[in-house]
């Protein structure tokens, strides 16, 4: 049987509808995809509301004549703006003639670090663990069954703004459609895109977006540490523009074609200037006014993550993503200078959506479809986890 999901993600700059169907022998096919441009958030609200539904409209619109489908119900990607991340680790002693692991331990360990949260403002909408620990052995996400004296955790939370929740509800609720639940979208995009293996060890993913760059550190089935950083591809665009004195447009223009490294060059820039005329611009004008832009959101990175408490060994993974500046040739050499560690590009999971830009919304579709099936299984240590832990 062949399920139909709709996921809806919000970007800086852009909104994204896919649809997917799915059923036993294939995971998902992406049947219907939607864009649309709109003016994005920042500070935890919409730089135009007024225009917002018009644009969620057209991206599901869009989405329904490639899918030939007509979208009912939706599952909604909360952005890391409108949300947070807690953790919390906690202890349990374990009891009896034989203690071992059992499904009441880990039952009453996860109420144990709910109730060590304590009071947050928003809704959880993603709980999960980076690690269980039997006494003071190896971290495990499989500790059923483990004998030992006592159980230990690291729990990861994703708290919700209230906001948002209630004013994309009601914003689908005027166009007839129901949002039947709503994702992590950092979360989604993090477990769709970094292997296991890699968050054993602890990962950092970095997505730069339009308006914001989101640092994130993903440890076993859990964001540990999340953070915006208010600078993004627009800044670096605005800066160009403000430096060469020349329209947005082809500050965009001459930000997208840039190279970082010595593999530029020295090629020319040619845009319209504010006139219409044409103008040319030498690489070291362009650079004198994008690349200490690109800097300061690199260092504010590095910073992020050396200010976070999250221990990363040498053989952590960093990635980088997002289409703010991934997209560039020569970004992630830049950034790795700055962070002192390799970066990488993350692993493509699909030929039609390959770009970086859309790494956000196929993580919100992939957790959709993965509750799904953890839903329609409900078998097995992972699904017990999913269901225990889960969104």
């Amino acid at each position: 049987m062949k399920n139909t999901v709709t996921a809806i993600d919000f970007g800086t700059s852009k909104i994204v509808a896919l649809v997917g169907e799915t059923s036993g022998r294939q995971r998902c096919d992406i049947i219907g995809a939607g864009f649309a441009a709109y003016a994005g958030f920042a500070d935890g609200q919409w730089n135009d509301p007024a225009v917002l539904n018009q644009a969620i409209a057209d991206a599901v619109h869009e989405a329904e004549q490639q899918g030939r489908t007509r979208v009912r119900e939706v599952s909604v990607g909360v952005p890391g703006e409108f949300s947070r991340v807690y953790t919390v680790e906690t202890k349990l002693d374990l009891q009896g003639a034989d203690p071992h692991v059992t499904v009441r331990n880990i039952e009453d360990l996860f109420r144990k670090a709910v109730d060590e949260l304590g009071q947050v403002r928003g809704v959880i909408i993603h709980r999960s663990p980076a690690w269980f620990m039997v006494d003071e052995g190896k971290k495990t996400l499989e500790p059923m069954g483990m004998r030992g004296s006592s159980l230990r955790a690291l729990v990861s939370f994703v708290v919700a703004d209230q906001f948002f929740l209630d004013d994309i509800s009601e914003r689908f609720r005027s166009m007839n459609i129901a949002v039947n639940s709503f994702f992590s979208a950092p979360v989604g995009q993090a477990m769709l895109f970094v292997s296991d293996e890699e968050r054993d060890r602890t990962a950092i993913l970095v997505d730069v977006g339009y308006l914001n760059t989101e640092v994130m550190a993903i440890e076993g089935d859990a964001l540990i540490f999340h953070q915006v950083i208010p600078m993004g591809g627009g800044n670096i665009a605005a800066d160009v523009a403000y430096g060469l004195d020349i329209p947005l447009d082809s500050a965009e223009s001459i930000k997208k074609s840039y190279v970082f490294g010595a593999a530029a060059g020295d090629e020319t820039f040619t845009v319209p200037d504010r006139d219409g005329v044409n103008k040319s611009f030498t690489r070291k004008e362009v650079s004198d006014v994008l690349e200490p832009r690109v800097e300061e959101i690199a260092e504010a990175v590095r910073d992020a993550i050396k200010a976070s408490g999250v221990r990363l060994g040498s053989w952590s993974v960093a990635y980088l993503t997002g289409g703010g500046l991934t997209i560039n040739r020569g970004a992630r050499e830049f950034f790795s200078g700055v962070l002192d560690r390799p970066v990488r590009e993350l692993p493509r999971k699909t030929g039609k959506m390959s770009s970086p830009i859309y790494t956000s919304a196929l993580g919100v579709l992939d957790v959709t479809i993965d509750t799904l099936i953890n839903a329609n299984a409900n078998r097995g240590i992972k699904a017990f986890f999913n269901n225990l832990f889960g969104g």
